[in-house]
């Protein structure tokens, strides 16, 4: 009986082991910090190089002829009523009233276009991994503030990023779920995010002979 209750003394006081048992506990959390700092650090890159690419998109854009159809070519005169005189050619459309209204012209990008080409391989690198010429929308927007009466159609050029997410390297789910030690975030987070919506405005400058020859 005493060897017995020794025994279980040795037992309720031996230490071996319990570096390892430690290790075990914690490697969870650390492996998470570690691979989530890398991923996270992945994330802000190639959101970094997506903004980069969208600036450089809407600048090709607002020097090269329209990607979208229907884009106007001339600053036309808004409708007068019967009687009035129409304003002169050369008033600016800012002075209001003057200038023909055309809309929003919206479309993706469009690499069957010599323009659409252009801007694409230029922003290609730096798009995210399986982005496609599909995730750039450019629109072409009236604005009464640029531009006169007769002169060459002059919108505001919008390149946007749509529909890209971040795909994950690492499975920080499971990671989170080991640290946690609750399976069900394994299942219930995701490995992959939505990109923050991206868009850079800028005044079309040459949209009728932006192409070299």
């Amino acid at each position: 009986m005493t060897r017995r209750v020794d025994r279980l003394a040795r037992f309720a006081h031996d230490t071996q082991g319990a570096t390892l048992l430690e290790m075990a506990m914690v490697m969870p959390l650390l492996l998470l910090l570690i691979f989530g700092l890398l991923d996270y650090g992945r994330l802000f890159w190639i959101e970094a190089m997506a903004q980069k690419a969208t600036a450089i998109a809407a600048r090709t854009a607002a020097v090269r002829p329209p990607v979208c159809a229907g884009v106007p070519t001339v600053i036309s005169v808004s409708s007068t009523n019967p009687g009035e005189v129409a304003p002169k050619f050369g008033t600016l459309c800012r002075t209001g009233g003057v200038c023909a209204d055309a809309g929003e012209q919206s479309c993706l990008l469009d690499t069957a276009t010599a323009a659409g080409a252009e801007i694409w391989d230029r922003i290609a690198p730096l798009m995210p991994p399986g982005a496609t010429a599909a995730n750039v929308r450019l629109r072409y927007s009236f604005d009464e503030r640029i531009g006169f009466l007769g002169g060459p159609y002059s919108p505001m050029v919008t390149a946007e990023l749509v529909d890209l997410a971040f795909q994950f390297a690492t499975p920080l789910g499971g990671l989170a779920a080991m640290a946690a030690n609750d399976d069900t975030l394994a299942t219930t987070s995701p490995n992959s995010i939505a990109l923050p919506a991206m868009s850079v405005s800028l005044p079309g400058e040459d949209l009728a002979a932006g192409l070299p020859n």
